[in-house]
């Protein structure tokens, strides 16, 4: 047992910075010192994969009428999405401006052919603005710098240096350079200009967290918190409390 985010980190080699997770139930924006995770500087955001996936089959729909008579399974439009979408550095100028978009038509194997347009940039922007879902909730950006924001001045600098993404919704094109563009800004839209956060986006995030796994499985202090049989049937579940707190 152990937290996501810690594991994240260690997928690096660090135990201490900031873990932003984006998979396909929810985003959270977690500060870990020493290993340890501060609770009260973590951060959920309710809009991730599925979310998305769910979100893209309702602007293919709406800007192809047609695919009401069609089923759309939701693998299909899970892999649509991971093939296709990306992160738009600029969705409001995007949007407007239609000799940005760039079109594609994709064959979803039962016979229907589907073109995406702006839907490809639309899908994963929710992440950045809930409110695109009727949601009122602050986008990932904002919650990753309000964790850096709670956490002691005298560790803020430390953790900002290392901000690890994971999580398979973080694999977008253009997701990192997005939210290092965004974090950035509200640090110095909230007088926070001298800290500067460090983005380590590594090719293999989508599963940094079971990476981080089988690496702190692999150290001989973890093998000391193994809980044996023997031991369990001795004391019982409150032996969890005694080696994993």
């Amino acid at each position: 047992m152990a937290s996501t985010a810690l594991l994240a980190l260690c997928s690096t080699g660090a135990f201490s910075g900031l873990a932003v997770e984006a998979g396909a139930g929810v985003c959270h924006a977690t500060p870990i010192y020493a290993g340890h995770s501060w609770h009260q500087a973590t951060f959920r955001l309710n809009v991730a994969g599925s979310t998305l996936s769910r979100y893209l089959r309702d602007l293919l729909m709406a800007a192809n009428p047609d695919l009401l008579q069609q089923a759309l399974p939701r693998k299909s439009i899970t892999h649509l999405k991971k093939r296709s979408c990306y992160v738009s550095l600029d969705f409001e100028g995007d949007l407007r401006d239609p000799a940005r978009h760039h079109p594609a038509s994709f064959s979803m194997g039962n016979g229907c052919c589907v073109c995406l347009s702006s839907e490809r940039f639309r899908c994963p922007e929710p992440i950045f603005q809930p409110g695109l879902l009727g949601q009122a909730e602050q986008g990932l950006p904002a919650l990753a710098f309000r964790a850096l924001q709670k956490m002691p001045k005298t560790l803020r600098t430390r953790l900002a240096d290392t901000v690890v993404l994971a999580g398979g919704s973080t694999l977008f094109p253009g997701f990192a350079e997005r939210l290092d563009k965004e974090l950035e800004a509200q640090c110095r839209r909230h007088g926070y200009a001298a800290l500067r956060p460090h983005l380590v986006a590594k090719h293999g995030r989508g599963m940094a967290v079971w990476t981080g796994g089988s690496m702190v499985a692999s150290l001989h202090s973890f093998q000391r918190r193994w809980i044996t049989r023997a031991m369990y049937q001795e004391c019982g579940s409150r032996l969890l409390y005694d080696v994993f707190n």
